[in-house]
Parts: C-alpha cells; sequence; structure tokens
C-alpha cells in the first residue's frame, strides 16, 4: 500500500510571514493538529503543530497576534513521496518519533500530509502495525539508559 492510498490530500498550509494567531485560527477551523509552513513555490520550510502554539509561543509569553510563525515552526521537516510504501512512512515515524508527515512531489511541492491517525483508520494497515509504530514514537530517546 502506497501512501497516496492514506494521506490527507486537502492541506492547509501558512507561509513563514503568517502570525502564530492566524496559523491556531486555521488549525481551529480545520481541526487540525499541524499545518505545514510553506514558501511561495509551496515548498515545505517548516512545520507548527499545536505543542509548538503553546510550548514555543504562549509559554514563552510571545504575543501571538504579531509572532511570525518563522520564530516558532520546526524548521527541518521530515516529508515523504506519495509514491512511498506505507512501512516507509511508519518507518520515518518511528526514526525521527513524529505523528505526522508532509507528502511532497517530485518537485518537492507540497500535496499532501499522512497521520498516524489516518494509518490507524485505514483498514490495510494492521493494528499490530500502527501499535508498534506509536509505540516507538513516544519512547523516550534516553541515550544515557544505554
Amino acid at each position: 500500500m502506497k501512501v497516496k492510498d492514506c494521506m490527507c490530500n486537502d492541506v492547509c498550509c501558512v507561509t513563514p510571514d503568517s502570525t502564530v494567531q492566524d496559523c491556531a485560527k486555521i488549525m481551529c477551523s480545520n481541526h487540525v493538529g499541524c499545518v505545514p509552513v510553506c514558501d511561495t513555490m509551496q515548498n515545505v520550510v517548516g512545520l507548527v503543530t499545536d505543542r509548538d502554539v503553546i510550548l514555543r509561543s504562549i509559554a514563552c509569553d510571545k504575543d501571538a497576534k504579531n509572532t511570525q510563525v518563522s520564530d516558532i515552526m520546526t524548521c527541518k521537516v521530515c516529508c515523504c513521496s506519495s509514491d512511498a510504501d506505507i512501512k516507509e512512512a511508519e518507518d520515518l515515524m518511528c526514526k525521527y518519533q513524529i505523528r505526522r508527515l508532509p507528502v511532497v512531489n517530485e518537485q518537492n511541492k507540497i500535496i499532501g500530509i499522512i497521520t498516524l491517525g489516518d494509518l490507524a483508520k485505514n483498514n490495510n494497515v494492521s493494528n499490530e502495525s500502527v501499535s508498534n509504530t506509536l509505540e516507538t514514537i513516544c519512547k523516550c530517546n534516553d541515550k544515557n539508559a544505554e
């Protein structure tokens, strides 16, 4: 099974100069917890999660009306191709401990997003596979424990 068979094609994006408040409003109105940040060519340059809004903006006393998304976004974003196998997407989620993965085309333009929730609700993805992915994502990478 391919990522394109499971991903969400309707992705809302913001630009780096969008405000945190505008980004949060997009999350609220679209019932999503993550918004890709794209440049004018629709290339992914960052990612903002609801957690970023809270921990990197509100908790730091930043003014959401005037703070740009570029100040709180994650810059190094892991993406995958729509033709990638679901297992590859799960492996990336596990490796980087992420629950959401932007999907890009050959020109690196955003075309969708695949989330752990998308995997969980797809009948062609086993519950065991989703459980294992979630367990790996949630594990702490404590290098001192070894």
